[in-house]
């Protein structure tokens, strides 16, 4: 190339000339040169010029040591270093004395930290448990407590006071469970519990709700097996049920060192399953019909057994006055029968007395006449 621009008489865009005899004076026509071309700025480094800019663009040459090159980027960069108008990151304004903010503004970070890891306001209804590193230090009561700053101390606090309460199943889904006499009952029942000892709750079982849910649902199943369908769905049986299954729940949850305390156990519905419902309502109705039958012969019996009782008490009057006077108590006796059989008989036979028909047909007259009386007036002719 140099050879071809040499040819040309020209000199190369790249600066720098032959090693031979003419690198002098192609030095000075690039001193010349360059004098022209940068401007004529002595003490600028000196270097090729770019062939692909217009004259009158040249950029003023930079030195060829990667030093000065990575230390001017380093100036022009915003942020870096240097003093320039665009650079480096901005500084907090200064207090009075010519002192920096930062301190106090750490300090007062840390106390705001400080008080809202050790200060702690417990409710009426509420227990807190304290922890070092994690481990079970103490619990403490209602009021204000005061613990070292987190991470060294962190407190749980909980309501120990409140009742919670608990629907098994939830929703409308059904809870099937068999009774003593082999029948399926689809139960719901509430469960009221709270915590006695907050210790126990917190560290002794992993999901102590769940767990009363559980112990519930065993203690239900226990107690139902025990009873027949008719106990189960109410009367006293259901009552004695519900309390087998807060003693059943209690000692189970005892035994695990819970600390949870149940209040009470009720059994919301007891229906038959939904598949068997209309069988069940029609058995239901037999049971209620034979238990109305059973109720009217009971009644019948006693009534009859009154009347028993009244016809003995006035046989042993009469006899007490058949004793006083027989004959007389005879007669009378003879005159009742006779008036009680012959009331209900159609003849009447008098005695043969002159003047006296022996036969009167009373019943018949009787009848005539009643007829009489009941048939509706019949009008008149011409009216």
């Amino acid at each position: 190339m140099r050879g071809i621009l040499a040819m040309a008489g020209k000199r190369s865009p790249w600066g720098g000339g032959d090693k031979g005899g003419d690198q002098a004076g192609e030095g000075a026509g690039d001193a010349g040169a360059g004098a022209a071309e940068g401007g004529g700025a002595p003490g600028q480094p000196r270097g090729p010029r770019n062939p692909w800019l217009p004259p009158g663009d040249t950029p003023p040459r930079r030195s060829a040591s990667i030093d000065d090159i990575f230390r001017s980027k380093g100036r022009q960069r915003p942020g870096g270093g240097g003093g320039g108008s665009g650079g480096g990151m901005p500084r907090l304004p200064q207090r009075p004395g010519g002192k920096s903010w930062f301190p106090l503004i750490v300090g007062a970070i840390v106390l705001v930290w400080l008080g809202i890891t050790t200060l702690h306001t417990i409710g009426p209804k509420e227990q807190g448990v304290v922890t070092t590193f994690g481990k079970y230090s103490r619990t403490v009561q209602p009021g204000v407590a005061v613990t070292l700053p987190w991470p060294v101390q962190n407190i749980k606090i909980t309501d120990v006071t409140s009742i919670n309460r608990y629907t098994i199943p939830e929703g409308e889904a059904e809870k099937l469970m068999l009774t003593s006499d082999q029948n399926l009952v689809d139960l719901s029942y509430l469960v009221r519990w709270n915590i006695r000892d907050l210790k126990l709750y917190t560290f002794q079982l992993d999901d102590p709700e769940q767990t009363v849910r559980e112990v519930a649902d065993a203690a239900m199943r226990a107690s139902v097996a025990e009873v027949g369908l008719r106990d189960a769905m109410g009367g006293a049986g259901r009552a004695m049920v519900e309390q087998n299954v807060r003693t059943r729940m209690q000692a189970i949850l005892d035994f695990y060192h819970s600390g949870v305390m149940i209040q009470g156990v009720e059994i919301k519905k007891a229906d038959p399953p939904g598949k068997v419902v209309a069988a069940f309502q029609q058995v239901t109705a037999a049971q209620q019909d034979a238990q109305r039958d059973m109720s009217n012969a009971q009644a019948w019996a006693q009534q009859l057994t009154a009347r028993a009782q009244g016809d003995a008490a006035a046989f042993d009057k009469v006899y007490e006055q058949y004793k006083l006077a027989p004959e007389v108590t005879k007669r009378r006796m003879y005159y009742e029968t006779m008036e009680r059989v012959l009331s209900n008989n159609d003849k009447v036979v008098a005695g043969s007395n002159s003047g006296i028909t022996p036969y009167l047909p009373l019943p018949e007259l009787r009848r005539k006449a009643a007829e009489a009386a009941a048939a509706p007036a019949q009008p008149q002719g011409g009216q």
